[in-house]
């Protein structure tokens, strides 16, 4: 036996358990930190998904939503516009029912929130109120204008294209400026005016009217329904309105 030559062995051995030591503590520690890493992002994404499936629409989100509606009706009569015009072939009781969605959704609902919630307090705050005035002057303007869209399309007789179409084209021409300047000026003016706890009171009473007019499907009825006149006319599909 060489007693140098053992003592290196031994030498070695203690460094070679020493560095697989060292190895097993960091990849253990590594899985460790990965797992918390890991566990973390899980719970902020259950967190997340089941703070978005509770959360609730905001009074000004709820408005803006229902321009959509509006906006989408908008469309079909722009699409009835060019037919009109053009000679091509158009179901006026596709304008019919477009119109009687603006009258329920849009006029007796929609506007009702807005005179009587929004329009009052902006009044009363002294906030906007040369705006809240022409808007008011408008909502008075618009139903009066499906009223005279419905009678037409209802007539008797040949439709008359040229004066449906003047109705039409009049229409959309008030009412896309109405709802952005709603968007971007009334809405955030009306939220300053509420604290948080009176906003979200104010948003279960829009939820509460929604329902009481329009059954549990309420917003998503409408938007079915429009859908349907979309899709009766061909403009359905989104991709058609990318530029080629």
């Amino acid at each position: 036996m060489d007693p140098v030559r053992d003592a290196k062995d031994a030498d070695r051995r203690a460094i070679f358990v020493g560095l697989s030591s060292m190895t097993a503590l960091a990849l253990t520690s590594c899985a460790t930190s990965m797992g918390a890493e890991s566990a973390s992002a899980n719970a902020e994404e259950k967190k997340s998904r089941e703070e978005g499936e509770g959360a609730e629409v905001t009074p000004g989100e709820d408005l803006m939503q229902e321009h959509g509606v509006l906006e989408r009706v908008l469309l079909v009569y722009t699409e009835a516009i060019a037919r009109l015009r053009e000679g091509g072939a158009m179901d006026p009781q596709l304008i019919v029912s477009s119109a009687g969605i603006v009258r329920r959704f849009v006029e007796d609902y929609h506007e009702k929130l807005e005179e009587t919630f929004v329009f009052p307090r902006l009044e009363q705050m002294g906030k906007q109120v040369a705006l809240v005035a022409t808007l008011k002057e408008q909502h008075v303007k618009g139903r009066q204008l499906t009223d005279a869209i419905l009678a037409t399309a209802q007539a008797q007789g040949a439709l008359d294209g040229p004066r449906l179409s003047g109705q039409l084209e009049t229409f959309i021409r008030m009412y896309r400026p109405h709802a952005a300047r709603e968007e971007t000026v009334l809405f955030p003016a009306f939220r300053r005016t509420l604290d948080k706890d009176g906003y979200h009171e104010l948003g279960e009473r829009f939820e509460e009217k929604e329902h009481q007019l329009f059954g549990e499907g309420g917003f998503d009825d409408i938007v079915s329904q429009v859908s349907a006149i979309e899709t009766a006319l061909g403009i359905h599909e989104l991709a058609q309105f990318t530029p080629r």
